[in-house]
């Protein structure tokens, strides 16, 4: 419990519970998102600490910004990982309540950033896995696919409707 938790107990007790961003995510896609964001990090990681062994400063800024990026993913999708910092799971709890569209543009944001400033292999290959994180993230967001006969229905529905539509001003020349 944190100062202002134990300050006032009744007001702790009585927040409602954050609400789960899953936003209809199987269990399983949940955790594909989370291995590919830690997956992700790795290789930001790597190839950020790769990018920094030049001469080139814009390598070097680059390789850098990839290093934050591995740090900020590390944060918000496997905090255990971060375990002496102190504000890690607070970060990480508020990550969690952010829909999947809004990490989806944080993720591919963070990934497309190193590859602007340093159009290189090293800097492709470290963001890819990242910015694929934020493709799953944002592909949850769009929701499940409906099924045939849903469609089916609606393609009647909007089928009848038009043709009222025609045989009411064909009508209204007569």
């Amino acid at each position: 419990m944190s100062s202002q938790d134990e300050q006032f107990p009744a007001a702790a007790a009585a927040a409602p519970e954050p609400e789960a961003a899953d936003e209809g995510m199987t269990w399983w896609y949940r955790w594909l998102c989370r291995i590919a964001g830690v997956i992700g990090g790795m290789s930001c990681a790597f190839a950020g600490l790769w990018n920094c062994v030049t001469i080139n400063p814009l390598n070097i800024a680059a390789g850098v910004w990839m290093m934050l990026n591995a740090f900020v993913l590390f944060l918000c999708e496997a905090p255990f990982c971060c375990q002496f910092i102190e504000f890690a799971n607070a970060v990480a709890a508020r990550a969690d309540r952010l829909r999947a569209w809004q990490k989806a543009a944080f993720y591919c944001g963070m990934a497309v950033f190193p590859v602007m400033l340093s159009l290189t292999l090293t800097t492709l290959l470290g963001n890819a896995i990242a910015f694929a994180t934020g493709v799953l993230y944002g592909l949850s967001a769009l929701g499940k696919k409906g099924d045939a006969i849903s469609y089916a229905r609606i393609q009647q529905q909007q089928k009848q409707m038009d043709e009222e539509k025609l045989t009411g001003s064909l009508e209204g020349q007569a």
